[in-house]
């Protein structure tokens, strides 16, 4: 985990569903770094693609956020 990573999960739990267009035009970090950053976010169940580059976050990313989970139990997933 980065702190961008936290910075895009909070903006999603206050803005909803995003694009990587979205997290730049918030403010958080560029577009292509946004896509980058919410793939890896993907792997570790964080937050799910709900259509072509729109994510939104899952429960699991609310309780990271919660801090109810600790990132470093999160296992990456085969996409």
């Amino acid at each position: 985990m980065r702190p961008v990573d936290e910075r895009i999960m909070e903006t999603m739990r206050d803005e909803g569903n995003l694009t990587p267009q979205a997290v730049e035009n918030f403010g958080v970090c560029s577009r292509s770094h946004a896509s980058v950053r919410l793939s890896t976010l993907k792997k570790y169940g964080l937050v799910e693609r709900i259509s072509q580059g729109l994510y939104r976050l899952t429960d699991a990313g609310r309780a990271f956020l919660d801090e109810e989970l600790d990132a470093s139990e999160l296992d990456p997933r085969e996409t």
